[in-house]
């Protein structure tokens, strides 16, 4: 009476898989960024997804691309592009325009003195603020890691 057999029970399958890719927004009006960014995150694959990346060189560019992928789980955002703010106008798009709370947007920004990271943080609803100097591959995978779980919660609540 050890081993059960039930006739139409078939065996656990192992996941070989993928189960669908994360949504990776990169916008930001260096080339360079974009290729050293899916450079350091090419291997990355969390709860057997990858990441899939869309580019974004400006921030009208970036509004079109999010109205096409809402599902965007993580926006990596330059702040300074075609004017001075144009990541900023990036998140209000997003947050206000179309209340889209649920990606996690990471500021980047090559330029802190045009966005101070306290004033910035404090009025903008961002989920984090990264120097692009500050941010070694380790970092980078850190904060999508991160992100990803926060994203997930949200989409749990």
């Amino acid at each position: 009476m050890e081993d059960f057999l039930f006739s139409n029970e078939q065996p656990p399958e192992v996941a070989c898989e993928e189960q669908g890719t994360w949504k990776v927004l990169i916008v930001d009006d260096e080339p360079e960024v974009h290729a050293v960014t899916r450079l350091a995150l090419s291997d990355f694959k969390f709860q057997d997804k990858r990441l899939e990346f869309i580019s974004a060189y400006s921030g009208a560019e970036a509004k079109k691309l999010i109205d096409e992928h809402p599902d965007a789980a993580i926006i990596l955002l330059d702040v300074v592009m075609e004017t001075d703010d144009a990541g900023l106008t990036v998140v209000e798009y997003l947050r206000e325009t179309l209340k889209l709370h649920e990606p996690r947007i990471i500021l980047r920004t090559g330029q802190p003195g045009f966005a101070p990271e306290e004033q910035i943080i404090k009025t903008y609803d961002i989920n984090d603020y990264k120097m692009k100097t500050e941010l070694t591959r380790a970092k980078l995978l850190t904060t999508v890691i991160s992100s990803i779980r926060s994203y997930q919660q949200i989409l749990t609540i």
